[in-house]
């Protein structure tokens, strides 16, 4: 090392430290990674529609509630016991509350009153499980379409989402399913009305500090992918993008003998794919989860089950649960089926490639660096030769460790291609660990600056984003939010037609959540843009993008 001591370089050594001093900042700076924001998760469940369709009552609920708790699946992660369509008639009292017959839901322990939904709550509860409760967002509901038994009338909330939103928190339950025969039936606006019931359940929940997972079931009609996320201000919802797989199939009835077709749960993957839609807390729903009913083999099962894990679909199960057997009990659950599903980034897969007509690659971005989710699809009729290179993923290097899901086997390091052959009309998911490509980082450029690079105005705009060829970009979205609550926040990515997010509290540090959108105008001509309401407790600090493409 040269030491230099004249005195005329005393001017120089002063500026050469300070810049090394800058560096050295500027490079902790990037050491020190903002938190990943915790948003909500797709709800691991069981629902009472597809196995006992509208004959639900206490006895059921709890023989579910207790195969739920005893078989393996709450130890894997199911929480959830959900009461669908039937359990209420449509009566009310003189003051418009719900009345609830005593016969169907009993007393269950003593100082218990019949006819009151608590006590199924509570005994729920009393296994360490959560409890969900179903309506209508119209005046009627399903029941006048019944599957079986009598039609009922007047079982809708239209007229009382307050009153009853808040008697759903205040019997205890922790998830609400809305249904839209009624409003179907009138022609109502489903992004304005479930935006009404999104804005009771919070007003319920201010009253009762109860949370209601809520979850929207309108078939996919009027596109609730484009007005799901946020609607009403909501911080979490989860919304339905087609109809049912399959109708009901209770055992010893006269719809004993309906069959899953493969091909209908085959079309629901394919109509919940809506990635742009999926983030923070916002999730597609491409229907109850059909394992274990009468019409899929094992093989079938385990695609099913790869399909809704790598789009991070919520997980409900459809079938009777002390029906299940050994096998269908695996495949639910699979600890890494189940960790693809439940990532912390909460984003769904794109399909990155097509290899040939019916032979596609479908990539989730997981939240530990490098790490995706990928599906191996072959929807042919003929086994078919695949293969996989890592730049389709947005890896770097020429090698990548790979996980077999179902075989539970780790494949070691694989150079060059990851090659197999695919059965037909399966899959294989794997998990892939290789070295992230580096990201595009970008700060705010419109104006409103608060001078030091950090945007907090009603409009927060990133301008100039390079293109990015593959179908979707994963954006890191850093921020601030010295608010006690969540913000929901516009986003319109080149003026399309936008989608909202949720940007939980973040005060003491920065916060990261992600989203996916599509770069795809030519050269640096994309522009990503947040619009909220102007206020200094909430700031966006940059964002980075990364893609699954390496052109």
């Amino acid at each position: 090392m040269v030491c230099l001591t004249n005195k005329a370089f005393t001017g120089w050594r002063s500026t050469f430290w300070i810049a090394i001093l800058s560096c050295s900042l500027a490079a902790a700076a990037q050491l020190v990674q903002p938190v990943l924001a915790k948003t909500p998760l797709p709800p691991l469940a069981w629902s009472s529609w597809n196995g006992f369709s509208n004959t639900i009552d206490s006895n059921i609920t709890m023989q579910q509630a207790q195969a739920l708790a005893t078989s393996g699946l709450k130890k894997a992660g199911y929480e959830y016991v959900n009461i669908d369509e039937g359990w209420w008639t449509g009566d009310r009292d003189t003051d418009g509350n719900i009345v609830v017959d005593p016969k169907r839901w009993p007393a269950i322990v003593a100082g218990d009153h019949p006819g009151d939904m608590a006590n199924i709550a509570r005994y729920i509860h009393s296994l360490g499980l959560k409890a969900g409760i179903y309506t209508d967002a119209g005046s009627e509901g399903c029941s006048m379409y019944p599957d079986l038994g009598p039609a009922y009338f007047h079982v809708g909330s239209e007229g009382h989402y307050e009153q009853d939103f808040l008697q759903f928190a205040k019997w205890g339950f922790d998830y609400v399913k809305v249904d839209w025969c009624g409003g179907d039936k009138e022609n109502l606006s489903a992004a304005v009305q479930y935006g009404e019931i999104a804005r009771a359940i919070a007003q319920a929940e201010r009253i009762t500090g109860k949370r209601l997972y809520y979850s929207i079931c309108n078939w996919g009609k009027q596109s609730p992918w484009t007005w799901g996320p946020g609607v009403g201000g909501s911080e979490q919802s989860i919304w339905r993008v087609s109809d049912d797989i399959v109708a009901p199939v209770v055992a010893n009835s006269a719809n004993a003998g309906r069959r899953v077709a493969f091909e209908k749960m085959m079309r629901n993957f394919d109509r919940g794919i809506h990635p742009e839609a999926q983030h923070t807390g916002y999730f597609n729903d491409p229907d109850m989860m059909v394992l274990g009913m009468p019409g899929l083999n094992e093989e079938q099962n385990r695609l099913h089950m790869s399909l809704w894990a790598i789009s991070a679909a919520p997980l409900i199960i459809g079938a009777d649960l002390t029906r299940l057997d050994a096998a269908t009990l695996a495949t639910l659950s699979n600890p890494d089926a189940l960790a693809i599903d439940q990532d912390a980034l909460g984003l769904q897969c794109v399909k990155v490639k097509e290899l040939s007509f019916g032979l596609e690659i479908w990539s989730k971005f997981l939240s530990a660096s490098g790490s995706r989710a990928v599906l191996l699809l072959n929807r042919t009729y003929f086994p078919a030769p695949m293969s996989l290179d890592w730049d389709d993923l947005g890896l770097e290097g020429n090698s990548a460790s790979v996980r077999d899901v179902w075989a539970g086997k780790d494949l070691g390091t694989i150079n060059g291609q990851l090659k197999v052959t695919v059965p037909a009309q399966d899959g294989l998911l794997v998990l892939v660990r290789g070295r992230e490509r580096s990201a595009a980082h970008y700060t705010p450029s419109a104006s409103g600056s608060d001078g030091n690079g950090v945007l907090n105005g009603p409009e927060i705009v990133f301008a100039h984003l390079a293109q990015v060829p593959s179908p979707f970009a994963q954006i890191k979205v850093v921020y601030t939010n010295k608010a006690r609550s969540t913000s929901i926040v516009g986003l319109y990515v080149n003026g399309e037609t936008g989608t909202h997010v949720a940007f939980p509290p973040a005060a003491s540090a920065p916060a990261s959540v992600w989203i996916q959108a599509k770069l795809n105008r030519p050269g640096n001509t994309n522009t990503v843009t947040f619009t909220t309401s102007p206020t200094s407790d909430f700031a966006i600090e940059s964002i980075e993008v990364y893609s699954t493409d390496n052109r």
